[in-house]
C-alpha cells in the first residue's frame, strides 16, 4: 500500500528541490505531504506565533498545504496563556484554534502541565513561599478546567503532562513532583477528563527509547489504566540525530508502549543534520559555539543531504510498520528555518531537521528510490 502511495506522490513531488538547495517553487506547486499517509496516520506540524497570525504567510501556507494536524508550539503553554494568577490571555490561542478549524485541521493541545514555561506565579504564594499541596492541586485544576473547558469539543486531544521523567527512570525534581509527588500525574489526567470527557489525553516526553525513562512510562501507563484513568496515547517526541537513537532500540520502545494498550504518537519529530552535541531536549542546557559544531551555514552538502533523507526514510518505515497503532506523526516546526534546533544546544547554529526545507519544499525522502 505504501509503495503505491509513494508512486503517486513521487510524480507530484519531482519538481521539489533537495534539502539545502535554493528553489523558486512556492508551497502551492506541490501537493500536501500528508496525502502520502492519509490512510495510515495524521501528519502534523507545530505552528509558531508568526505563522498563526499570518505574519509569516508563506509558512502558514506551507503548513496548511502539507499537514492535516496542527499543534501550537508555544501559545497554549502556561506562561503564555495564564501569565498571572487571575488573568488568562486567550487571543493567540483563539487565533490558532480558528485557523485550524477554518481549514479543517485536526487540533492537538500542548501542553497542560509542564515544569518548563510554566508561569512563575504557579508555585508561589503571596509571600513568595512555595505553595501547599492543596493549593497546587487547586491551581492545577483551575488552570486545566479553564484551558480545556474553553476549547471543549474543539481540541481533539491534549498533552496533559510533559517531560516528567528523567533518563534513569526517576521523576524529574520539578515543583509539581516536589510538592505533590507522583500524584500530580494522575491528578492532571483526572482534571482534564473532568473538563472534557470526550478529549483524548496523552503523556509526552523526549528520549523515550532510553530504558529507564521507557520503563517508568510503561509502569505509569499500566497503573493509570488499572485505576480507570483515561490515557489514550504515549507521545514519543523524537528529537533525533544522524547517530541517535539506535533505531532498533527506538522501535522496541514503541512496541513497549503499544503493549500497555496505548496508542503511540510521534509528537515533536525533528532530525538534526549537524554533529551531535547533546542527545536530550532540555531547553535549559546550552553549549558554547565552536566552528566545527556549525559546519553547514551555506547549505547541506549533497552527501549529508542524501544521508539525512536515507535515515528519515528508515524512520518513516518504522512508523508505517506500526501504522495500526500510531495515530499521528507531528514535525516540530514547518520548515528548517523555523526549527528550535537552529539554536539548541548551540546558539547560532544552522540546522536542517524538518520535513520542509527553507524554501518551503518537501524533502525528497519520499521520492528517492527505495
Amino acid at each position: 500500500m505504501f509503495k503505491t502511495k509513494l508512486t503517486f506522490i513521487s510524480s507530484l513531488l519531482l519538481a521539489c528541490s533537495c534539502a539545502g538547495n535554493s528553489s523558486t517553487s512556492t508551497p502551492e506547486e506541490a501537493p500536501g505531504l500528508y496525502k502520502a499517509f492519509e490512510d495510515k496516520f495524521l501528519l502534523g506540524t507545530a505552528l509558531n506565533g508568526r505563522q498563526i497570525s499570518g505574519e509569516d504567510s508563506l509558512g502558514q501556507a506551507a503548513a496548511l498545504k502539507h499537514f492535516n494536524s496542527f499543534v501550537a508550539e508555544n501559545v497554549m503553554k502556561c506562561e503564555e496563556i495564564h501569565p498571572e494568577r487571575d488573568r488568562y490571555f486567550w487571543a493567540d490561542a483563539d487565533a490558532f484554534i480558528k485557523l485550524a478549524e477554518d481549514n479543517g485541521k485536526h487540533i492537538v493541545g500542548h501542553c497542560l502541565i509542564w515544569h518548563s514555561q510554566c508561569a512563575p506565579w504557579f508555585f508561589k504564594d503571596e509571600k513568595g513561599e512555595r505553595v501547599s499541596a492543596d493549593t497546587l492541586k487547586r491551581r492545577m485544576r483551575d488552570h486545566i478546567h479553564a484551558v480545556v473547558g474553553r476549547y471543549k469539543g474543539r481540541v481533539k486531544g491534549w498533552d496533559v503532562v510533559n517531560e516528567a521523567i528523567v533518563e534513569d527512570g526517576s521523576f524529574r525534581k520539578s515543583p509539581f513532583y516536589e510538592i505533590l509527588g507522583e500524584e500530580f500525574i494522575p491528578l492532571a489526567f483526572e482534571y482534564a477528563h473532568e473538563a472534557d470527557p470526550d478529549a483524548e489525553l496523552y503523556l509526552n516526553d523526549y528520549g523515550m527509547n532510553v530504558p529507564g525513562r521507557r520503563d517508568t512510562y510503561v509502569r505509569l501507563a499500566r497503573e493509570m489504566k488499572a485505576k480507570g484513568l483515561r490515557l489514550d496515547a504515549i507521545g514519543m517526541q523524537s528529537h533525533i540525530g544522524m547517530d541517535y537513537p539506535d533505531l532498533k532500540e527506538y522501535e522496541a520502545a514503541m512496541d513497549s508502549f503499544i503493549n500497555t494498550g496505548c496508542k503511540v504518537m510521534i509528537t515533536e519529530l525533528d532530525m538534526s543534520a549537524l554533529p551531535t552535541v547533546y542527545q536530550g531536549a532540555n531547553i535549559s542546557e546550552k553549549v558554547d559555539m565552536k566552528k566545527e559544531l556549525n559546519p553547514y551555514t551555506g547549505g547541506l552538502p549533497d552527501s549529508v543531504s542524501n544521508a539525512w533523507n536515507d535515515r528519515m526514510r528508515e524512520v518513516f518505515d518504522i512508523y508505517l510498520r506500526h501504522a495500526d497503532d500510531i495515530t499521528r506523526v507531528t514535525a516540530w516546526g514547518v520548515t528548517d528555518g523555523d526549527s528550535w534546533k537552529n539554536g539548541f544546544p548551540v546558539s547560532g547554529r544552522t540546522d536542517y531537521p524538518l520535513l520542509l526545507d527553507r524554501d518551503y519544499n518537501p524533502k525528497p525522502f519520499l521520492t528517492q528510490k527505495q
